[in-house]
């Protein structure tokens, strides 16, 4: 069965304010690790998913605007699944595993706003199977793009979904794009990203003029990766496939992993089919390269950032 029918996947959207997140719930019985490339992450409960932690399984996952404020968002998640009686068991009740990590959005719209934990509880409320929404919906609302030449040249992105099934395998990626880079398509070109007043690429003229140092601050550009997939793979594995999804977003965004970005992945699976490391790590890399394209195609324009739409190169 492919992935989207079994994950469950709510949202949050505050349009006026610009930001938003989202509650992705995988299947009982899971294995999930991470993996933090970015300098400046923004994250909850990562530590527990790194593969020498006890934890392996979780009950929701949860990418969130708002910066660190957002985290907010996880914990109302956390008390309704409690109230739920779902968690790690204790003798002295539920205690639910709720990872989370931030994208920092707040130069659009209110940079004071934020969701809040009744806000998390609402998308996981409102999640449900086959959600395939994209764009400017939930952690992807106030997202942006291309900041290396300043906010001033940004673009707006957003979330992007993708789907990969191969045999009895099946990849869903759902990410946040939110970075310093340009995001590139599969010839290498530009696909969106910082432009000029006239709506052309800044950095189609050679990609050197990225090198220098961008006009931005420490941690506000970030991408959120979060792959579920049915391959039965230990927590090491999975922790190797999060590393794996790093390098698909080297090749889709430039530059990537900078000291500015807080980039994390997040590899969730059902364990049921055997394969390969690197098998299952072809498919994750096509998937979260099709989700970061997806993260800019399906957007519109918001609070004067323009969208890929309005260039007419949809």
């Amino acid at each position: 069965m492919a992935m989207l029918n079994r994950i469950k996947i709510g949202h949050f959207t505050d349009v006026q304010n610009a930001t938003g997140c989202t509650v992705l719930i995988p299947p009982m019985g899971n294995i999930c690790a991470a993996c933090a490339f970015g300098a400046a992450p923004g994250t909850r409960e990562l530590a527990l998913l790194q593969p020498d932690k006890k934890i392996q399984e979780i009950h929701a996952l949860v990418l969130t605007g708002g910066s660190a404020f957002g985290l907010n968002a996880a914990h109302g998640v956390m008390e309704q699944l409690a109230k739920e009686k779902i968690g790690f068991r204790t003798n002295y009740g539920y205690v639910p595993i709720v990872p989370a990590a931030v994208i920092f959005d707040k130069v659009m719209g209110n940079p004071n706003a934020y969701p809040t934990s009744e806000q998390g509880t609402a998308a996981y409320l409102n999640a449900s199977f086959n959600n395939n929404q994209q764009g400017n919906i939930g952690v992807g609302t106030g997202a942006t793009i291309g900041k290396w030449a300043g906010i001033d040249r940004a673009m707006k992105a957003g979330l992007g979904l993708a789907e990969v099934n191969f045999n009895e395998a099946s990849v869903l990626v759902v990410t946040a794009l939110n970075a310093v880079g340009d995001v590139l398509d599969a010839s290498g070109q530009i696909l969106a990203g910082a432009i000029d007043e006239q709506g052309r690429f800044l950095a189609s003229s050679g990609r050197s003029i990225r090198w220098q140092s961008p006009k931005v601050g420490m941690g506000e550009n970030t991408v959120l990766t979060a792959v579920f997939t049915n391959f039965n793979f230990s927590k090491l594995q999975l922790y190797y496939l999060a590393q794996r999804a790093h390098l698909a977003v080297a090749r889709k965004i430039e530059p990537s992993h900078t000291s500015f970005d807080g980039d994390v992945s997040f590899v969730c699976s059902v364990p049921e089919i055997e394969a390969s490391v690197d098998f299952a790590a072809s498919l994750i890399m096509t998937a979260v390269e099709q989700s970061i394209e997806n993260g800019v195609k399906t957007c519109n324009s918001l609070h004067g950032f323009k969208a890929l739409t309005d260039l007419g190169r949809t």
